[in-house]
């Protein structure tokens, strides 16, 4: 068998961290595009709607805007008026 060179050893770790990345950023967009759930949903949940809506006010990066926080905000209103 015969022996890598330096060169081929570099290319084959890059493509490995290239693979690794690319699978890592389409687990993320998997998860970042689940279906929000259901103001119903987070009424019947009203603890999970807490916690989301906790979640979603402390994002530095808003996310208050997103299905999922407004249906959690929109079932703590229901729930608490």
């Amino acid at each position: 068998m015969k022996k890598l060179s330096k060169n081929q050893i570099i290319i084959a770790a890059g493509i490995s961290a290239l693979t690794a990345i690319i699978a890592f950023q389409q687990v993320s967009i998997a998860e970042s595009t689940s279906e929000a759930k259901s103001v119903a949903w987070y009424v019947s949940n009203i603890k999970v709607a807490q916690a989301k809506n906790t979640e979603c006010r402390a994002d530095v990066n808003n996310i208050q805007t997103t299905p999922d926080c407004l249906n959690a905000l929109s079932a703590l209103q229901m729930s608490f008026k």
